[in-house]
């Protein structure tokens, strides 16, 4: 009897964890992370990890809804903000192989306009960015990119 009530208290307690482990779903552990964006030099600095250190967190906090990103070059392009989120969260943890130098250009109470400059072994990008408070956080906005 007291073996029967062992196996019964055993197939509990695995069904009980069973249970709650799938409640949680996969991605239970690395569910979005809230980023303190709360300065525009923390905006700034989380958009050069974003997109330099394939940091994955909070990207999609980052960017103001009405974002857009234009790459100036012979084949003029323009992408929206959900294709820069989709494309930068399938670079998780892919780190550029490049310097990077910021750049303030202009800088007020409700936004900033920086230059961030990648310089890579054989070419050099150069991002304009400009970000806006939105409410008590700052958000990238636009995004316009050279090459030479």
């Amino acid at each position: 009897m007291k073996s029967l009530v062992k196996t019964f208290a055993a197939a509990t307690l695995i069904a009980v964890s069973t249970f709650a482990m799938a409640a949680e779903g996969p991605g239970f552990k690395s569910a979005k992370a809230n980023i303190n964006l709360s300065t525009a030099d923390l905006a700034l600095d989380h958009y050069v990890a974003v997109t330099t250190e394939g940091e994955s967190a909070g990207v999609e906090q980052l960017f103001a809804e009405d974002f857009n990103q234009k790459i100036q070059s012979s084949n003029a392009q323009s992408h929206s903000r959900d294709a820069v989120v989709k494309a930068l969260k399938k670079q998780k943890g892919e780190k550029l192989n490049c310097t990077v130098t910021t750049n303030i250009i202009e800088e007020s109470v409700d936004y900033m306009i920086a230059k961030v400059i990648l310089k890579f072994e054989d070419f050099t990008k150069t991002d304009l960015v400009t970000l806006e408070r939105v409410g008590n956080e700052w958000k990238v906005s636009k995004s316009i990119n050279s090459y030479k």
